[in-house]
């Protein structure tokens, strides 16, 4: 009989054999704090302009090499429960506006990192815990006073370029003129007069060599792919879109055909050249030029579309299927029959094109108002076009944020300081508890342009102190001026450093209610991890006799 091990009284009685279990204060909430404050610590060195890069690899050893926060948590899978949760904000923050991930981190990290400060003066949890949401709710209110412009006409390239340029600046700091005025012709082409903007419609096309500055915007598509037959350009091309390999027609039942001699052989193969030909020639027939097939091209059929004078091209992706047939108006047919005019999408022109020593094929408009517009990037290195990509990933949302509200707050930490005056103002007429985590609240919008400053290498308590005399002056567009030698300032709106003001609320929100959901935890329970025994770590190819 197994000899029967009594287990300590208390919790862990309850659960079984390798259950962790942590709770009070000491254990569970501060070290929830402190895995949030390293996390933060982290990417805060990101932050900005000035902000350093960080090399991520992760499980499949790709390199990463990028100061987008979004990019480093999606790529360092974030174990600890607690980190998770502000992983998750900045997350919602990329789905919902798609830029402002790292001013949530830093922004709920400093929260934690007050709280924790709170916790050891003595206040209860639940004070701070109302505290921040009465804080978070005042923000709210006063941050459309800190409105300082709206965009007018985002249709303008001028006006669009300036909007998208401060997103683009902290992540390509020095090249964001360049690429802001890419973006915004790409953005701009597309952007119809209905208003509803689609982020997915600008299309971004990675191909090494030369520099960033020969990088191009077109309307219309580019896959790098070559063309499968011998034609390379067509001029005013009907575009026949098969998803389905562009062979002959395979019966669906077995047969089996017994030849007797020569000639019967010869008829049967010349049967199925027949066959091929009348397919080829019919579509040929109905006014199309280009074939684009989703699967692979016989030899029998290219060489009757090189006799037609058909250009074919082949496209892997089913995904790179839907999109051409968005862009040029067709319809995707599941077999080889002649399309109808209605099927057959237009487009001015189709050519093979050599960029560097890649070969791309073109899907061209000559008109400025297609339905999808492609940035061709140029860079020295994969990273470094990656990172070109996020960049232009950012530009593409802020515009598209600036649709649904064309509402901006000065950059910068102009509007962070703003606020803080505010909600300390605010906190100072509060009686209770509260005050102190209203107060704290307020001292946590100081982490954005403390980040700012350090990461450009100037003392942040000094900054802090003259935008914060500068506020009460009056100046309320006054923020950190990155390009100046030590602390100084300048207004934000003259400079044109602005952030869209949807970026800043659902900043604010979803920091605050991580930061929120963190302290409410007051005890964590681990249950022992699921799985069997480990796979012996030994050789790994068995089948290798060496």
């Amino acid at each position: 009989m197994a000899l029967h091990v009594p287990k300590a009284p208390g919790f862990a009685q309850m659960l079984k054999d390798g259950a962790k279990h942590y709770s009070g204060l000491e254990e569970a909430v501060y070290r929830n704090i402190q895995a949030c404050k390293e996390l933060a610590q982290t990417t805060r060195t990101a932050y900005g302009p000035n902000g350093m890069n960080k090399m991520v690899i992760n499980h499949l050893e790709k390199l990463f090499v990028t100061n987008d926060a979004a990019t480093i948590l999606r790529e360092l899978e974030v174990q600890h429960p607690a980190a998770k949760m502000i992983v998750m904000a900045s997350h919602m923050q990329e789905q919902e506006v798609g830029d402002g991930t790292n001013f949530v981190l830093v922004f709920a990290g400093a929260l934690l990192e007050l709280a924790e400060e709170l916790l050891r003066m003595g206040l209860s949890v639940s004070e701070v815990i109302e505290g921040y949401e009465m804080a978070c709710k005042k923000t709210l209110e006063i941050l459309p006073d800190c409105v300082c412009s709206s965009a007018k006409n985002l249709h303008d390239l001028e006006e669009a370029t300036a909007m998208i340029r401060s997103a683009v600046m902290s992540k390509q700091y020095g090249n964001e003129d360049f690429l802001a005025k890419l973006i915004a012709q790409a953005c701009v082409s597309i952007f119809p007069e209905s208003g509803n903007f689609n982020v997915d419609n600008v299309r971004v096309c990675k191909i090494l060599g030369c520099g960033l500055n020969s990088s191009t915007v077109l309307h219309g598509m580019v896959f790098k792919k070559e063309t499968e037959g011998d034609l390379t350009s067509v001029k005013d091309a009907k575009i026949a879109v098969f998803s389905c390999p562009f062979d002959c027609m395979v019966t669906e039942t077995k047969g089996t055909v017994l030849i007797k001699n020569a000639e019967e052989l010869m008829n049967f193969s010349k049967g199925e050249e027949d066959l091929m030909e009348v397919q080829v020639k019919t579509i040929a027939d109905s006014g199309a030029n280009v074939i684009v097939t989703g699967g692979k091209v016989a030899d029998m059929a290219l060489h009757y579309a090189n006799k037609y004078k058909l250009m074919v091209v082949r496209l892997n992706s089913k995904w790179d299927l839907r999109r051409l047939c968005k862009t040029v108006g067709a319809t995707a047919l599941p077999r080889l029959t002649p399309p109808t005019p209605e099927e057959m999408g237009h487009c001015d022109s189709v050519y093979l094109s050599e960029v560097g020593d890649t070969q791309v094929v073109v899907f061209k408009h000559d008109k400025e108002d297609g339905a999808i517009s492609t940035l061709v990037i140029r860079g020295s290195t994969d990273n470094m076009m990656d990172d070109i990509e996020r960049a232009i990933d950012d530009g593409v949302n802020t515009f598209k944020v600036l649709v649904r509200d064309a509402r901006l707050c000065p950059g910068a930490g102009a509007t962070e300081i703003e606020l803080a005056k505010h909600i300390t103002s605010y906190g100072e007429s509060c009686p209770g508890l509260e005050q102190y985590a209203i107060k704290k609240f307020a001292e946590a919008f100081e982490a954005v342009p403390r980040a700012l400053a350090e990461n450009s290498g100037v003392k942040g308590n000094e900054l802090i102190s003259k935008l914060y005399a500068a506020h009460h002056e009056g100046n309320k567009n006054y923020g950190f001026d990155i390009e100046g030698e030590g602390p100084a300032l300048k207004d934000m709106l003259e400079v044109g450093i602005l952030d869209p003001y949807l970026v800043k609320h659902w900043g604010i929100k979803l920091a605050t209610n991580a930061a929120i959901t963190v302290l409410r935890v007051d005890q964590i329970i681990m249950a022992k991890p699921a799985g069997g025994p480990k796979a012996p770590q030994g050789k790994k190819d068995w089948d290798d006799d060496e």
